[in-house]
Formats: C-alpha cells, sequence, structure tokens
C-alpha cells in the first residue's frame, strides 16, 4: 500500500509517496541545462512537482557490462532523457529529523547508468540504518563530458553535481536530513566523482564525509594525448546534431581512445586545469588541503579487474589455455587490479591523511568462488542496494545464497552507515569473510 505525501521546501511543493518502510520522492529536478551548456540553478518550483517516477538515465548507448551480470539491462523501466538533472530521495518512514544524509553518485565509466536504476535501489539502507539516501543522475558521455572543442568548455557532469549537492544543502531539511551531515559516496566513475568533489572551491561545506568505492584513480592523469584524439573526432559534430547523432559520434570517440590501453578503460571524465579544476600537478596539494575537513573511507575489491577478462578478447584467449590460463589470469587480475586501483588508491588516502580528519583503508574479500570473477569489481553494490532476492540468480554472485547475500549486507551497510553519521569507524576491523579496513596515520 502506498500513498501521497507532501513536503514543502525552499524550492516549492514536492509530491512524493509513503510505503510501509521508507518514504520516496523520485525524479526531482535540481538544475536545468541546455545542451552543451552549464547547468543553471533551479530557483522556485513554478507549481508542485510530482516525485513519483523514477529520475530519467541521460541518454546513452547500451552498456552491456555490467548488465551482462545481472542478466538484464539495469536500466529497464528507466527512460532516457537529455533532461536528466534529477534527483531521488529516499528516507525511513518514521518521524525523525536531522537524519544523516548520504548522497549516491552512480558509476558506469561516465558513458552509462543511472541513479534510480533498479540495483541501486536504496531502500534496505534507509529503512535498516535510519539515514536518507539521495541518488543523483547527471549527464554522461559526450552530452556531460569532454568538451574543449566548438566552444564548449569540459566537466559538464561535475558541474551537474555541484548543483545536485547546492540542491541538497538547501531543501534536505524539508525531508528530515541533517545539511550539516551529508556524506558523498559513489562506485568506480562515481567514487571517482566523489574524489573529483573534493577539488572543487564551490562544493565547501555540502559534504563532510566521503565513501570512495573502487575508483580508478590509476586512470586519472597523463591523458591529454587520448583527450586530443577524441577531441579530433568529436569536433565534427554540429552542436545541433540528432540525440542518435551524438551517441553514434560517441561510440566513434571511444575507438578512438582504445589505443591508450588501461587509460581506455575510463577515456571521458575529468579535465584538469579546465573550470573548476585545479592544474594536474596540484591536484594532490588540493586534495591534501580539502582533507583537512573531510572524512575520507576509500577502497577497492580484491580482484578489481577480474570482471573485464571475459570482455578483452586477447586476454580471454590466452586464459582458456589449460593450466598456464589459470595463472596467467590470476598474474594479469593481480597485476592490473594493482595499477589501475589499488596503488594509487593508497597514495590518496596517504595524501589525504590530516591532524584533523580521520581517512580508512578497506578492501572487498567477498565474492563467489564458481563464477570466476570472486571479489570483482561491482561486487560491493549488492552488499549495499536491493533487497537478497534482487540478486537471486545473479551472475555476478553466483552461488552465493539469499541468505548470506542478506547477512552480509546488512553488516556492509551498517558500516558505511556509522560512517556517514560519525565520520569515523575504529582503528581497525573487519566483516567475518567481507572486508577488513584500517585506519590511515600520518607518516613519520
Amino acid at each position: 500500500m502506498t500513498k501521497d505525501i507532501i513536503f514543502q521546501t525552499p524550492s516549492g511543493e514536492i509530491i512524493g509517496m509513503e510505503y510501509p518502510a521508507v518514504i520516496r520522492a523520485t525524479g526531482i529536478p535540481y538544475a536545468i541545462a541546455k545542451r552543451f551548456e552549464k547547468p543553471e540553478t533551479i530557483g522556485k518550483y513554478a507549481e508542485p512537482v510530482n516525485a513519483t517516477q523514477p529520475a530519467p538515465a541521460c541518454l546513452q548507448n547500451e552498456d552491456k557490462a555490467f548488465s551482462n551480470f545481472v542478466g538484464e539491462n539495469i536500466l529497464k523501466d528507466i527512460k532516457q532523457s537529455e533532461d536528466c538533472l534529477n534527483l531521488s530521495v529516499t528516507r525511513p518512514n518514521s518521524e525523525q529529523k536531522n537524519l544523516p544524509v548520504m548522497v549516491w553518485i552512480h558509476g558506469g565509466s561516465y558513458i552509462a547508468g543511472a541513479g534510480d536504476a533498479f540495483v541501486f535501489d536504496p531502500e534496505p539502507m534507509a529503512a535498516e540504518q535510519n539515514v536518507i539516501v539521495v541518488a543523483v543522475t547527471y549527464r554522461l558521455g559526450l552530452f556531460g563530458f569532454l568538451g574543449n572543442y566548438n566552444n564548449i568548455p569540459p566537466n559538464f557532469g561535475y558541474l551537474d553535481l555541484v548543483e545536485a549537492l547546492r540542491w541538497i544543502n538547501k531543501n534536505i531539511e524539508s525531508f528530515g536530513g541533517n545539511p550539516q551531515n551529508v556524506t558523498l559516496f559513489g562506485q568506480s566513475a562515481g567514487g571517482d566523482a566523489v574524489a573529483q568533489m573534493m577539488l572543487i572551491e564551490e562544493t565547501k561545506s555540502l559534504f563532510h564525509n566521503v565513501i570512495i568505492q573502487s575508483a580508478p584513480f590509476g586512470l586519472l592523469f597523463n591523458k591529454a594525448k587520448m583527450i586530443d584524439d577524441m577531441i579530433t573526432v568529436a569536433k565534427s559534430l554540429p552542436q545541433n546534431a540528432s540525440k542518435e547523432k551524438i551517441l553514434s559520434k560517441q561510440l566513434e570517440v571511444l575507438t578512438a581512445a582504445k589505443s591508450y590501453g588501461l587509460k581506455a578503460g575510463m577515456p571521458f571524465g575529468v579535465q584538469y586545469g579546465a573550470y573548476p579544476f585545479p592544474k594536474e600537478a596540484d591536484v594532490y596539494k588540493v586534495w591534501k588541503e580539502r582533507a583537512k575537513n573531510i572524512n575520507i573511507l576509500a577502497g577497492y575489491t580484491k580482484s578489481e579487474t577480474a570482471l573485464y577478462v571475459p570482455m578483452i578478447p586477447q586476454v580471454k584467449k590466452v586464459c582458456q589455455i589449460p593450466l598456464l590460463g589459470k595463472v596467467f589470469k590470476q598474474l594479469f587480475v593481480e597485476i592490473t587490479t594493482n595499477i589501475v586501483y589499488k596503488k594509487d588508491c593508497k597514495k590518496f588516502a596517504q595524501n589525504c591523511v590530516t591532524a584533523t580528519n580521520n581517512v580508512y583503508q578497506y578492501e572487498i574479500l567477498w565474492g563467489s568462488k564458481t563464477n570466476g570473477f570472486g571479489a570483482a569489481h561491482t561486487i560491493d553494490i549488492p552488499l549495499l542496494f536491493g533487497e537478497s532476492t534482487t540478486w537471486e540468480n545473479r551472475k555476478i554472485v553466483e552461488g552465493i545464497t539469499a541468505e548470506e547475500i542478506d547477512k552480509k549486507g546488512k553488516e556492509v551497510r551498517k558500516m558505511w552507515a556509522v560512517f556517514a553519521e560519525n565520520g569515523r569507524l575504529g582503528h581497525g576491523g573487519e566483516i567475518e569473510g567481507v572486508l577488513k579496513y584500517r585506519k590511515k596515520n600520518a607518516e613519520i
């Protein structure tokens, strides 16, 4: 049973839905943006917002990577639109106020995904852990990134996220949230986006803790030549091109990046030195300065790149060689996981240790023992989102019972929520069979 519920906010009236365990207000516009232009703040809604449908996804080409391991399109039942600057609020169905706010930034290599994809259902997190979860949808691909050609600035997707944070700061108290206790969390490109938000001057005071999951820190720098090659392809696109032509051109742009090896794994993304970011040489210095007022939980899975082995024909072929293939796969996954995820995540975390914040590093060890992926990229998603039944018979958790997903998921959600509420954990610890974490200390 559901019924309408009305929120009176500084931005105007918003109509959400009350469910037994949670209250949701979905698909709320937080900014407006013309094509290839910076987003603009919404002052006041002209009429009540009917926030009862999922936020539309940004227009995108079908991304089969994650969908293949879920077994269906993760954007099923979600419309796609160029007008996608919307967010969704989920809170426990209670009278409590001043609740911690957790802002979810979805991943998808900055070319795919949506905040309201069914695999990111925040109901268990909100209902169990007494937090408010805000899922943000932002512009992707050529609609939100690249730029620096034809008078189109870069970094629109990040500016979208800044506008979302401003909206949350202004309005979340009307949903029972505490604007002075906001945690950003995201996975993969979403985790990267969380780290990039720390570099933006305009976000100061808009969030207080960050949880960075499986961000590909090793792919961030020395990308100028690849970006130039991508721009060479993109600049022939007229600004008034049809949506279909933009998405077709985007595939050509991605092809132009393929010769750059691992960096082609996330070719869209930040362009340092262009608004609103510092120069590449100054990034770690700015992270260090900003971290003084931000508590950090950052980590990775043990075998991140195992997810991608089947997608790389040459690697897949070698892995199928009897005896040798198993050893090669183990080495390939270990080396590439370290290069793309682990090494520079450790460097980021250590760099951000200050006398006034808490910094924690974690590693997820949990995963299927039968699907060949183990503790691979995206394995944290079933632990954080959706009911255990959401994940039954999904390849990514093959052989893991719904009971185990439910039990371990509750423990992980609790850890994430405790950090969001307090900005701290113990000096070190573990969730048995799932993850280990430790507090980073200043190096002497």
